[in-house]
Parts: structure tokens; C-alpha cells; sequence
């Protein structure tokens, strides 16, 4: 085991890495995960070249942000694919929106694959971005240093310094006859979180249509319960470790078409539907182990939005006890051309076992989505509750 403070450094043994980053979250505040593939100038050398919530995958999948959860976050990093004008990959951290600083985050700290640590003393730092470490090339191969440097500012000044084109953001109301649209090569660094204080928001269709509309389900896989905190450290069990007693959730969705047909997507009885033909959703596969780092996938065909009248998508806990709140679940919607939505499990939903995410419904064209995160002790008080109206029964993966 390598043990790592700011301004050490340590050879890599292997160029397929995992780095899974952990910290003590804050109720109501995001903190933010990056990569930036830099050059020699320290600088990107395109928009690809920042891999973050909103651009998960980059340099053709050689870096990817394949987790994040209140509390946790993973990328997944191909040095032997990365391009030889890349010298440095720098991972950094910031506070949604400043709502916070660093002192704040009682620990974090860092592991990467082949027994590599990194904690970041965070004591007495008032600033709201933070550079955790970086990889880079050292006369031929690839070394890790920790940096725990802080950084003046958020996201989006932390991405301009690397050379990010920034988009402005969008205009809440834009007149019809003068359509503003941030230049294509502008990376969008907007994002919307649906809570008590704002539910829903509305999306408007472009000229394009919606796009594949990605419905991600991800939460935290860790098994610790708060008795077995201190149990084998921090780190314990984060590289290969045995789990036992994860909760295992699954994603689905109800689903109802203009022309009154209504379904169910889930893994349950492999209901798995599909995106050329109706329902025109479909769930991307199962995880039937509970421990996929990227969680689950949901995929609607935005461009047969107009033939969808709602959709309700829902999780429910098919293995472990009932515990929502512990599991830090989150959904993330992504919309190509708009600002991804989070809406987050964060309630403790007693004992019931499922979860009523968000509601997607065609209001004249657009896309309204509300937060609804509400539970129930099955489906069919779940289709109950949301006026479905269909039979169930009993059914397995």
C-alpha cells in the first residue's frame, strides 16, 4: 500500500486505473468531479477534453466518470489509449454553485488501482474548487502525484484555467423570433437539481427533436453500515473487496402512450421493452449483482416524444433491507442540448420498498419533469396512487 500527502508522487504500475474518490458529503450541496486531459501548455486541447457530469466520456472512452453519488465518485482511466500530445490528467473537485468551501468536507481522499491512496487534508481551506491530483508522463511512463491544491472560484473558473470554452447560460425566457444557442464547440457547465424548494421544470422541443433521453440510476454500493465505519479503514474493501448485504436496486418505469397504451419497463419478468418500436423505451440491461459501478440506464426515443403521453420512472430495492436513504440514491437525467436533472432519493421511505422518482409527461410537445420521490409498498400501490389502472402479478428475473 502506497500512501500518498500533497506533493507526493509514486510510479504506476498499471495503465488501467480506477480512481474512486470519497467524501463526507453535505446535505443539499454537490460537490463535483472532473478530469482535464491537458497538454504540454497545461491546457485542454479541445472541449473533449474535460470529462464531468455533463460529458461523462471522453478521448474516445479513455477517461470516463462512470459513478457519482453523494459521497462518492469513480472515473475509469486508459493510459495506454491516451493520445501522446496528452501529458497530464488532472482530477479536481469543486462545490456546486460555492455554496460551500472545502473546510466544510471532513475528509476526502482518494485510491486508485494497484494499492495507491491519497488523503487531502482539508482543514481551514476556504476555497470552493479544489486540484485532488494528477497523472502524467515522466521519460516514458506514468507517475500519480497528490496535489490538494485549492482553487479560487467554481467549476466553470477552474475549467476556463484549463482552457475549457465555457457556454453562457442559457436565457430563462428566450423570445421566438431570436433563438440564442451557445456555439457548438462551448461546453455547457449547466445542471438542475429537483428538490422540495423547485419540483419540476419544462423542457422545450428544438427543431431536432429531444434526442435519445438517457435516465440514469445510480447509488452508493457500499455495504458499511455506521457500526462497521472505522472496520478495515477507509478504503476498506474499495479494490476487489467482498461485499455482503448490498442493496441491490433496479430502475424501471410505467408508461403510458397518446393512444392509451400503458406498460410497465423493468427487469422483473424482462420487461425490458424497446426504442424503434413502442413503448420507444428501454432499459439497457440489469445488474443483477447490485455492484455495477455505472448503475442502471433507462433510454427514451425523444424523437417519438409526441406519440408518449407520461412516463413515471420508479427504483425499487430488490435485495436488502428498505433503508432509501442510506443508499444515496440518484437519478440523473440527460437530454442532448439541455441541462442534465438530478433528482435525488433522499427521504427514508420507512419500509416500504419502492420509489417513485420522477414523472416525465407531454404537455403540448414539451417535456415537463417532476420530482416526485414518494413510496410504496409495491407496484400495484404504486400504479394505485398514479391512476394506471393495470393488473398485476407476480413475476421474477
Amino acid at each position: 500500500m502506497t500512501a500518498l500527502s500533497p506533493g507526493g508522487n509514486t510510479a504506476v504500475a498499471s495503465t488501467t486505473q480506477q480512481v474512486d474518490i470519497r467524501y463526507s458529503s453535505l446535505p443539499g450541496i454537490d460537490l463535483d468531479v472532473s478530469a482535464f486531459a491537458l497538454t504540454t501548455t497545461g491546457k485542454v486541447r479541445g472541449d473533449d477534453g474535460m470529462c464531468f457530469y455533463g460529458q461523462t466520456s471522453v478521448l474516445g472512452g479513455a477517461v470516463q466518470l462512470v459513478a457519482s453519488t453523494p459521497g462518492q465518485a469513480i472515473f475509469s482511466i486508459d493510459l495506454e489509449r491516451i493520445d501522446q500530445a496528452v501529458e497530464r490528467i488532472a482530477l479536481t473537485a469543486t462545490l456546486h454553485e460555492n455554496r460551500a468551501s472545502f473546510d466544510r468536507i471532513a475528509t476526502l481522499g482518494l485510491a486508485l488501482s494497484g494499492g495507491i491512496e491519497a488523503q487531502i487534508p482539508t482543514r481551514g481551506m476556504t476555497e470552493t474548487a479544489l486540484i485532488l491530483g494528477e497523472f502524467y508522463r515522466r521519460q516514458g511512463a506514468w507517475k500519480f502525484r497528490c496535489v490538494g491544491q485549492g482553487f479560487a472560484g467554481g467549476l466553470e473558473p477552474l475549467a476556463r484555467h484549463f482552457g475549457v470554452d465555457v457556454a453562457a447560460p442559457a436565457p430563462s425566457a428566450t423570445p421566438p423570433s431570436a433563438p440564442v444557442a451557445p456555439p457548438k464547440s462551448s461546453v455547457s457547465l449547466s445542471k438542475v437539481t429537483l428538490d422540495k424548494t423547485r419540483s419540476s421544470i419544462s423542457l422545450e422541443k428544438t427543431a431536432a427533436g429531444f434526442g435519445e433521453i438517457r435516465v440514469n440510476l445510480n447509488w452508493n454500493q457500499r455495504s458499511d453500515s455506521p457500526g462497521d465505519a472505522g472496520r478495515g479503514g477507509f478504503f476498506s474493501g474499495l479494490l476487489g473487496g467482498k461485499r455482503s448485504n448490498a442493496i441491490d436496486l433496479d430502475l424501471g418505469c410505467l408508461y403510458e402512450l397518446q393512444d392509451g397504451v400503458k406498460g410497465v419497463v423493468q427487469a422483473l419478468g424482462k420487461c425490458f421493452g424497446g426504442l424503434s418500436d413502442e413503448p420507444y423505451i428501454q432499459l439497457m440491461g440489469d445488474d443483477r449483482t447490485g455492484s455495477a459501478v455505472g448503475g442502471e440506464w433507462l433510454h427514451i426515443n425523444g424523437q417519438q416524444w409526441s406519440r408518449i403521453k407520461r412516463i413515471l420512472v420508479f427504483a425499487y430495492i430488490y435485495d436488502g433491507a428498505p433503508n432509501w436513504k442510506a443508499t444515496d440514491g440518484v437519478v440523473t437525467i440527460h437530454v442532448p442540448g439541455q441541462p442534465d436533472i438530478e433528482v435525488r432519493m433522499n427521504e427514508e421511505g420507512g419500509r416500504h420498498g419502492m420509489c417513485a422518482i420522477a414523472l416525465l409527461e407531454n404537455v403540448g410537445g414539451a417535456a415537463r419533469v417532476s420530482r416526485q420521490v414518494d413510496f410504496h409498498k409495491g407496484h400495484q400501490d404504486l400504479d394505485l396512487a398514479y391512476g394506471w389502472g393495470m393488473r398485476w402479478r407476480a413475476g421474477s428475473k
